[in-house]
């Protein structure tokens, strides 16, 4: 069983690595040897109120931001994953 904090809290973080070393922690430890994260850039996009309305009620009813559900769609449509209208 971990003793490594499983908290996204940066309070919570901070004051556990305040008061631990990462040393006490050596066998718990992974080496990871590709990037965790990708890096990302923002694009600015214009769309008519209609749209955008389309949009938040799409986003609401997945429970996903618009930002995430824009970026997916965008993804899936560059690698081909294109849903036809009738799946869903």
């Amino acid at each position: 069983m971990s003793h490594l904090p499983a908290t996204d809290s940066i309070s919570e973080l901070a004051a556990f690595w305040q008061a631990h070393d990462l040393t006490d922690f050596e066998d718990e430890l992974i080496e990871v040897s590709e990037p965790e994260f990708q890096r990302t850039e923002n694009v600015s996009v214009q769309l008519a109120a209609e749209d955008i309305s389309a949009l938040r009620t799409r986003a609401r009813r997945e429970h996903i931001s618009e930002a995430d559900l824009v970026s997916r769609w965008v993804h899936e449509r560059l690698r081909g994953k294109e849903k036809s209208p009738t799946s869903r």
